[in-house]
């Protein structure tokens, strides 16, 4: 009797699941189930007798991690799915390294640094070196460290690496090494790893640590490792360490959805991961659920301009659907009003929500325009990669409170609230307490602890004292009580919540339910059944800090309030709308002008236009302006390259959805007359003036070294006549829209 986890899968999808040992390849395309897929193999693992403890699943999102484990008890019907570990690379890697912190010579309750942190540190380095802020920037001096780490260089072999060296002279920033060695030390000072040393402690755990590597490898049995194709090297080297025993290795992934370059991750690690283990299973999932066929062909044919991936073909069984609008603007602004036009129009005439809406972008900087469109309609909107809820002031002041509590080393945490509330210890007595930690090696804290040896006035030691009692008085609790009772207390004793209720303003009131909010959030995971005691986490404060310090912007968006979602493609991986909208189709915009130098950064641009398109379910919609404000100048466009990799017969040239009807009747007549219409040779089409905007459906742009077919009764204009800004045709360049008078009369 086949077990109720295969029921639905297709042939290719079961051969996955069933596969039981040796290395497993997946290349799951878009849409097609691959979550489903990842889910059935763990039930079957453990349906066949495989430990649930001996089973790793890694993800890149707390969000993904918790649905497996979810459908998995579902499948099962028992509870045995809480004792898996499954999770993100860096909340799976975090929870070893506390119960390996020793070896390492971290405390067990470390701090995670955010980015703030870690920049806040690199700024007092730099600082501290005397070197130039605006030259040594913390986040450019921050990337540099993390691409460092990411492909496993510390900061001795940095520092002798004679490459390395010349990049950074070339930058203008020959001691970057220095500050590298000088942040890694700062942070193990205040028992702190920030994101990167999450992988690359783990990485040094292993590697320096045969004991510990046994254990681990023996440990997990079956690992399983979702988006395969976004992990960097230091994350391929884990894997292959973890899995040299056992071999039972199952990446999940598809090349054409590689888009994380940028953050270290290499599409290598997917496209030699055949070589990699000899008697490699693999099984290509290509039937996409998502999408209608007119989507999933457009997708098709773009990437296979692509020469570096693995081959495969999408296909579906869903409907033919309606051809992919393309529509050109005149600017960015009417190209935000073309959107909002058509989001109401399509939300009235076929009863969509906000919610079965997205627009998708290459950079945030060209969200401006549609926001001020939605606004004007009165359209609700959520920006995806704004400001999470965690980074707000309010909360991150109280979490700083936590981290103090679990940790005393955290420099960065008590730097941000000895003074908050305003008890008297004020900017110079901070920089004292730091110079006299930095001259006698111990901790910001320490020099608290003894404050009466270092000559600080009678009001501010008073004022130390106390803060002091009070930080071990919350210390004393963590034995005692849960994540959730601490956190009432310490939002009691330091008066931060009385504070924030007695300001009656509207931000003060924001405030106030932000950190009652927090409190709320507390108390929820306090009582998650997830969290009960035992090897796999249990409801202590260390624990909360773990789990919320490690929050993705995915993790906290809910895709069930009803408003349209607006974010870049990068972003949007991962998600999936009934109706979607990629703006900004302009060479140097989409693909970037920043990623059009080799092959491989151009390949790449391609899969970020893959993974938009396959974001739509039913709707697709593409657009370009002429121009639009970049860098504070006004720019004419040309139309992305991609446009023109798209096959003509899927493409509606002739419709611009929401904003049709309100086509000026000069650019209606200009489009009509250089496709064939009446012909008057070069004349001038000005756009109108008017509120309303000017929409432009468009054929994909020929290239002006082509030969161009005039239209009929062409007759050529006096070249006096023009002006920049003109709508032209010539007899053999094609058609334009002028921008600069002189660059017409050098063409002509």
């Amino acid at each position: 009797m086949q077990q109720a986890y295969l029921n639905g899968l297709n042939e290719p999808q079961k051969e996955a699941v069933i596969h039981m040992n040796g290395p497993l390849m997946i290349i799951a395309g878009a849409g097609s189930g691959k979550t489903k897929v990842l889910t059935s193999r763990i039930a079957h693992l453990m349906f066949s007798g495989v430990d649930s403890f001996n089973i790793l699943a890694l993800t890149f999102t707390n969000k993904a991690a918790a649905e497996m484990k979810e459908r998995v008890e579902k499948a099962l019907g028992n509870t045995e799915a809480r004792n898996l570990y499954i999770g993100t690379f860096h909340s799976v890697f975090a929870r070893i390294l506390r119960a390996e912190a020793a070896k390492l010579g971290y405390p067990q309750s470390f701090t995670i640094y955010d980015s703030d942190d870690s920049k806040s540190v690199l700024k007092q380095v730099i600082n501290d070196m005397g070197l130039d802020d605006k030259l040594y920037k913390p986040n450019i001096v921050l990337n540099r460290i993390s691409s460092a780490k990411n492909a496993l260089v510390g900061p001795a072999e940095y520092a002798m690496d004679n490459f390395l060296k010349q990049e950074d002279a070339r930058s203008n920033r020959p001691q970057i090494a220095e500050i590298y060695a000088s942040y890694v030390a700062r942070c193990f000072k205040s028992g702190a790893m920030d994101f990167d040393d999450l992988l690359f402690k783990m990485h040094e755990l292993l590697r320096d640590f045969p004991e510990v590597l046994h254990k681990y490898q023996h440990k997990f049995k079956y690992i399983l490792i979702d988006e395969y194709q976004d992990t960097n090297p230091v994350q391929y080297q884990i894997a292959k360490l973890l899995a040299a025993v056992h071999e039972n290795l199952c990446v999940v992934g598809d090349d054409a959805q590689s888009i994380y370059s940028f953050r270290g991750a290499t599409i290598e690690n997917i496209l030699q991961f055949q070589k990699d283990y000899d008697d490699v299973k693999l099984v290509k999932l290509e039937q996409n659920y998502r999408s209608s066929k007119s989507i999933i062909e457009v997708a098709n044919y773009v990437i296979k301009n692509n020469k570096g991936q693995i081959p495969k073909e999408l296909w579906t069984d869903n409907d033919e659907g309606d051809k992919i609008k393309l529509v050109r603007t005149m600017t960015d602004n009417e190209e935000g009003k073309f959107v909002a036009d058509a989001i109401q129009e399509n939300k009235l005439r076929n009863h969509f929500y906000n919610k079965d809406f997205a627009i998708l972008y290459r950079t945030n900087a060209q969200s401006r325009s549609f926001e001020e469109s939605l606004r004007r309609m009165g359209i609700a909107y959520k920006i995806y990669g704004g400001l999470s809820f965690y980074q707000r002031k309010e909360v991150k002041d109280f979490i700083a409170y936590l981290r103090l509590i679990a940790n005393t080393k955290d420099e960065e945490a008590l730097k941000r609230i000895i003074n908050y509330p305003v008890r008297g210890i004020g900017k110079t007595t901070v920089e004292k307490c730091l110079v006299i930690a930095g001259e006698q090696n111990i901790t910001f804290f320490e020099v608290l602890e003894k404050a009466k040896g270092f000559g600080f006035k009678a009001g501010t030691l008073t004022a130390i004292e106390e803060f002091v009692t009070m930080i071990k008085y919350f210390q004393n609790q963590l034995t005692k009580h849960n994540a959730s009772d601490v956190a009432v207390q310490v939002g009691k004793h330091t008066n931060i919540v009385k504070e924030l209720f007695n300001d009656k303003s509207t931000e003060g009131l924001a405030r106030y339910e932000n950190v009652q909010e927090l409190l709320n959030s507390i108390k929820e995971w306090t009582e998650s059944p997830s969290n009960e005691d035992g090897e796999l986490g249990d409801k202590s404060l260390g624990s909360y800090l773990q789990q919320i310090t490690l929050i993705t912007d995915a993790d906290n968006d809910n895709n069930n309030e009803d408003t349209v979602k607006l974010m870049t493609v990068h972003a949007a991986k991962g998600l999936e709308f009934d109706c979607v909208f990629v703006v900004g189709l302009e060479e140097t915009l989409f693909p970037s002008g920043m990623s059009i130098n080799t092959r491989e950064e151009l390949e790449e641009e391609r899969r970020l236009f893959y993974v938009a398109v396959t974001r739509a379910k039913k709707h697709l919609w593409l657009s370009y302006a002429n121009s639009r404000y970049r860098f504070g100048q006004l720019v004419q466009n040309d139309p992305s390259r991609f446009i023109d990799e798209m096959p003509e017969e899927k493409i509606d040239k002739s419709s611009a959805g929401g904003g049709a009807r309100n086509q000026s009747a000069g650019w209606g007549t200009a489009y009509d007359r250089m496709h064939g219409g009446n012909n008057k040779g070069w004349q001038e089409q000005k756009p109108k003036t008017d509120s309303k905007p000017s929409y432009m459906p468009v054929v994909p742009p020929s290239t002006l070294n082509k030969n161009h077919i005039p239209s009929v009764n062409f007759i050529a204009a006096d070249p006096s006549q023009l002006e920049a800004g003109m709508k032209v045709e010539h007899q053999n360049l094609d058609l334009g829209l002028s921008k600069k008078l002189k660059d017409l009369h050098t063409i002509l």
